[in-house]
């Protein structure tokens, strides 16, 4: 998350319209974590498949709203 924060700043302080996104490990506990950072892609396999029993509008939902 740390370089995804210079990131954020180096985008900020350049004026650009670029996205960020982070691919990989992103689940419930770190997907706010991950916003606040500066990213505004997040790729979570795992977490959507596999929690919840599979219910990938619910985990997705929660992933949108942390």
């Amino acid at each position: 998350l740390k370089k995804t924060k210079i990131l954020k700043e180096m985008i900020l302080k350049k004026k650009l319209n670029v996205d960020i996104e982070i691919d990989g490990g992103i689940n419930f506990d770190n997907c706010s974590e991950a916003k606040k950072a500066g990213a505004n892609i997040l790729v979570s396999g795992s977490t959507v498949f596999n929690e919840n029993d599979g219910d990938l509008k619910k985990n997705i939902e929660i992933l949108r709203n942390n």
